[in-house]
């Protein structure tokens, strides 16, 4: 069980996913011929089919722009930065075509992005919640902390919102098995390398995980602590890996919204507080972990630890072992943006 301070405290909220969109920039044949043009760049304001590509392509290369959304938002706009940098290209946010030519090179490129999946019995067995308590003490007498629904579960094991996913199929059926649907198509190929060092930049609110060698080897977003709740600083390791954790309330935490005056335990699944896996550190209560909510990380203040998507999370968790040392690093001068 775990004790690490996880409600989010959020000042903005995920605007309409079709607002601005057109209809035909969102269908499999637009995204996977989807190109670079300057005169057309991606936006963070206007779904697009380019977008999802430049997101997907990026997942594929390892820098993670968090939850695929069709949006060149704040988390897509960190994976390039970063992509740009590691490869000697710049410090910028915007889209080149020094870039892009890049991403094609080592991204799988070649291969479709949006693919067709036959939804399987098991991704439509459940159980499911049907609707997720608001209140965290709500969540006590639940056995699993399940998916809510099975486009909930599809959208996250192909690190879709359930908006694109909803987007790419009108009028599917996503709780039916036998129903061919088209999702993005990651990278299958991939193992998880091993990582000798995390580096937690909480300005930047980014995690970078470096291999033996010093080669950068995968980029996330993440959620850091607030000013009254700060994420750690200095040097830290990791102590543990544990998958389905449970999730421990104390009373100290204090939690805005929490009124419970005894600890308590929520049980596992992916809309656990802590998600699908926890990283432990060797400061007590804080770890880095997954999220019930994807679309959040980045965009909210965790109570000190650091939040990942649940796969951005299951994919470092595979890749680090007790002993890797984490770095905390912030620029001193810069100033946090209001959110």
């Amino acid at each position: 069980m775990h004790a690490c301070p996880v409600s989010d405290v959020c000042a903005s909220q995920p605007r309409c996913f079709l607002a601005g969109a057109r209809g035909d920039d969102l269908t499999r044949d637009a995204i996977n011929a989807a190109t670079f043009d300057e005169r057309k760049a991606p936006r963070e304001d206007r779904a697009s089919s380019l977008a999802v590509k430049l997101q997907v392509l990026l997942d594929r290369a390892h820098f993670s722009p968090g939850e695929i959304d069709a949006r060149f938002g704040e988390n897509a706009q960190k994976a390039l930065r970063a992509f740009a940098e590691a490869h000697q290209l710049g410090s910028t946010r915007v889209l080149t075509a020094d870039i892009w030519s890049k991403l094609q090179e080592i991204a799988q490129a070649a291969d479709p992005v949006i693919a067709d999946y036959t939804i399987t019995p098991e991704d439509v067995k459940g159980p499911f919640l049907g609707k997720l308590p608001a209140k965290m003490e709500e969540l006590k007498p639940l056995p699993r902390l399940s998916f809510v629904s099975a486009r909930e579960a599809l959208a996250e094991k192909f690190h879709m919102s359930e908006q694109l996913l909803a987007a790419l199929n009108p009028g599917k059926a996503f709780d039916r098995a036998g129903e061919s649907i088209a999702v993005v198509a990651l990278d299958s190929k991939a193992k998880p390398a091993a990582v000798t060092r995390l580096e937690v930049d909480k300005t930047r609110e980014t995690v970078k995980a470096f291999a033996q060698d010093g080669k950068l080897v995968a980029f996330v977003p993440a959620s850091v602590g607030s000013v009254k709740k700060p994420t750690p600083s200095g040097t830290l390791k990791v102590t543990s890996v544990q998958r389905n954790p449970t999730y421990r309330y104390d009373p100290e935490f204090k939690f805005r919204g929490v009124k419970a005056k005894q600890a308590f335990v929520i049980n596992p699944g992916p809309n656990n507080p802590v998600g699908t896996v926890w990283i432990g550190l060797s400061e007590k209560t804080f770890g880095i972990h997954g999220t019930a909510e994807p679309s959040r990380v980045s965009k909210s203040e965790s109570h000190g630890c650091v939040r990942l998507t649940n796969w951005d999370a299951e994919r470092l968790a595979a890749s680090v072992k007790k002993g890797v040392e984490v770095n905390f690093v912030e620029e001193k001068q810069a100033v946090k943006r209001t959110r």
